[in-house]
């Protein structure tokens, strides 16, 4: 990897990190509101899906060794295989898949359409999948705490993620 690729990634780790300390705790839900989506889909927008699994791999490794880079400043496997610990994991077939998906040009309907339908339900499905497996709630109960209350903000996110790159790529 070049100097420039290093650097993107290196920024982008580190946006991740502070961005999962930026919360909203719910009292009904084990995950809080968290600016992290935004960023999570501004490493599929505007890296290579390689760049991005990178990314991705380099946050999870770094959690994992027990760095407090997880929502709202958690780490450890006990995070990762914990009740929300599906929604860190689906980061990284996530983001490369939309940044496979979102084309070579930019196009703010695609990048948005492809955060918003392909990203967000696999990270909703993997955390409401091991959400359930953990906790023994049922599918109803578990979407209902695991996706309702965050759908509004992800797609806004998604959404400002989409525009945001727009301005990002021109300094590219």
């Amino acid at each position: 990897m070049t100097t420039k690729e290093l650097t993107k990634i290196s920024l982008l780790v580190a946006m991740n990190c502070v961005s999962a300390y930026i919360i909203i705790p719910l009292p009904f839900s084990m995950s809080p509101l968290a600016l992290q989506t935004l960023i999570v889909n501004l490493v599929a927008l505007l890296l290579t899906p390689r760049q991005a699994f990178f990314t991705m791999l380099v946050y999870l490794l770094l959690g994992l060794a027990g760095v407090p880079v997880f929502t709202g400043g958690t780490a450890g496997p006990g995070k990762l295989f914990g009740p929300t610990g599906g929604y860190i994991w689906a980061f990284l077939p996530a983001v490369v898949l939309m940044a496979y998906l979102r084309g070579k040009e930019y196009n703010f309907y695609r990048y948005a359409f492809v955060t918003v339908v392909v990203g967000m339900p696999i990270i909703y499905i993997a955390g409401v999948s091991q959400l359930m497996l953990l906790t023994g709630l049922n599918w109803r109960e578990s979407f209902l705490m695991g996706v309702v209350p965050f759908l509004i903000g992800d797609v806004a996110k998604a959404v400002g993620a989409s525009y945001i790159v727009k301005k990002l790529k021109v300094i590219n």
